[in-house]
């Protein structure tokens, strides 16, 4: 057990520091050539294959080890799906977001060494109202997130199905996680993930920190959604 919460602490690191990173530090990245500003940026696209990469190269570095779940919703919802111990749950979750605190920790130390950098920006965290990048609604927000955590987890239910092509479920996972940031960055910066969602927002405080509450709920809500409606959908392996 000490393996896997050790897999799971570095793994929502990772998850964490390379996607919020390349949101804070390469999204909009300006330099100066013969007194002229060029955007080099990354942009919406690059921050979005850069959370599906975290989650592709650790599904292969820890897969074998923890499962590579990197969220409290992903763990949840493979509990009620009947692929992970509840008995687990409550270490997996605390070491998820140990790690993801820590990512966002160090990515403070790094952000905050260049000269004019302020929290106010956003600092990756997930927000709605005022604090959505499209100035999206409280109930907009709800509704991505859930409906976004849904089809996540029954992607991960399928792809980790036995049934699946055997070797290729981080591919599927990792791409998925993209898409779904193509689609839910501009509403709240998307979350899906409830430790992601904290190492952020403990940094920013104030408006941050009370809103955080739908980036709990919702993914959670949209996991248990997934984990029993997979089950139903898919049956049990037909015995040879």
């Amino acid at each position: 057990m000490k393996n896997k919460l050790l897999a799971e602490f570095f793994g929502s690191f990772w998850l964490t520091f390379g996607g919020c990173g390349s949101a804070v530090l390469a999204a909009k990245f300006l330099a100066m050539e013969h007194g002229t500003p060029l955007n080099l940026g990354i942009g919406l696209v690059g921050v979005a294959l850069a959370f599906g990469l975290t989650v592709l190269t650790m599904a292969y570095a820890i897969g074998h080890i923890s499962g590579c779940h990197l969220n409290p919703a992903v763990s949840i919802g493979l509990c009620v799906g009947g692929r992970f111990k509840g008995s687990q749950l409550p270490g997996y979750i605390i070491s998820q977001v140990i790690g993801a605190s820590a990512g966002a920790g160090v990515l403070y130390l790094i952000a905050s060494g260049q000269e004019g950098f302020s929290l106010a920006a956003g600092f990756a965290a997930n927000g709605y109202g005022a604090h959505s990048p499209g100035g999206y609604s409280m109930m907009a927000g709800l509704v991505s997130e859930v409906t976004l955590t849904f089809f996540f987890l029954m992607i991960i239910l399928g792809a980790t199905d036995s049934r699946a092509p055997q070797g290729f479920a981080p591919i599927a996972i990792g791409l998925a996680l993209t898409l779904i940031h193509l689609i839910g960055i501009p509403v709240t910066n998307l979350s899906v993930n409830p430790a992601r969602s904290t190492g952020p927002a403990l940094f920013v405080g104030g408006w941050a920190l009370a809103q955080l509450w739908l980036f709990w709920i919702a993914p959670i809500i949209g996991a248990v959604l997934a984990g029993i409606v997979y089950p139903l959908m898919a049956g049990k392996p037909e015995k040879s």
